[in-house]
This record gives C-alpha cells, sequence and structure tokens, in this order.
C-alpha cells in the first residue's frame, strides 16, 4: 500500500511540477519521469533526418531486382521515402511489371533491410502501381549501367 502510495505520488508529482514538495516528504528523488508506460520522446534534428533518410538510401541501393541487375532505388522503384519525428520509415515504392513473380520477396527484403538499421524502430513499405513504371524513371547511373 505504501508502494503503490509513493508511485501515485512520484507519479502525480511528474505530472503537475510539485516534485521538490515529493523529495521533501519521501526522500530524494533522481529522476521524475513520464507516466509510466509512456514512450519516450523522441528529439531528432533536421540533420539527423537527412542523415538518416541518405542511410536509408543506400540501404535501398543493396536491394537488386532479380530481372534486372540494377538496384530498387537507382532503378526508380522507390516514388516516396519519408521518415517520421519517430525516426519510423514509410516507403511507396513500385516494381517494373505488376506480374512480378517475387514482388513479395522484393517488398520484404526492402523492409527488413531497412529495419535492420539501428535508428529505425519500424518501417512500412506500400506496394504502389499509380503512376506505373517507366525507363524515365531510371536514375543516371541506372542508365549509364544499361548503356543508355
Amino acid at each position: 500500500m505504501a508502494d503503490e502510495k509513493k508511485k501515485l505520488t512520484l507519479h502525480q508529482a511528474a505530472e503537475d511540477g510539485t516534485a521538490k514538495i515529493v523529495r521533501e516528504k519521501i526522500g530524494d528523488v533522481q529522476t521524475i519521469t513520464a507516466a509510466p508506460g509512456a514512450a519516450p520522446e523522441v528529439k531528432t534534428t533536421a540533420a539527423d533526418q537527412d542523415e538518416l533518410k541518405e542511410k536509408v538510401i543506400a540501404t535501398l541501393q543493396t536491394v537488386f531486382d532479380p530481372e534486372i541487375p540494377l538496384n530498387v532505388y537507382d532503378l526508380g522503384l522507390i516514388y516516396r521515402l519519408t521518415i517520421d519525428a519517430a525516426n519510423g520509415v514509410k516507403v511507396e515504392m513500385t516494381l517494373t511489371a505488376p506480374g512480378c513473380p517475387v514482388a513479395g520477396d522484393i517488398v520484404a527484403e526492402v523492409k527488413r533491410k531497412i529495419e535492420a538499421l539501428p535508428e529505425v524502430p519500424r518501417a512500412e513499405i506500400e506496394l504502389v502501381w499509380d503512376p506505373p513504371w517507366s525507363r524515365d524513371r531510371l536514375s543516371e547511373a541506372a542508365r549509364l549501367e544499361l548503356g543508355m
């Protein structure tokens, strides 16, 4: 009972700013944080986000289309890449053809590799078909590789 009251008092102190009074009543408290179970606040800067985006792009460049010897990024299969404040990554991507027999494998590999980055808690990969992929989406590096 006393422990529950102590926890409740600490929780209340964190919410209403009376930590000093609580310290006087129950002893020194090293840290009073947010409510138990609350997710820690993630503070990222624009520079951190830019750096993470570059890491994600480098990771995408390690995923290759099995039919074309190019990575999904330089092929232009990545339509949108967003990173939220908690470093969650969302990718909208397509494939060169809707009937691609390894579509699930490529999408799963993209997700697995992005989530392997220590800074990324989760990745969401959405396969889209609009607009359809065309050769116009190839990067300059991909065009050189294919001799175009």
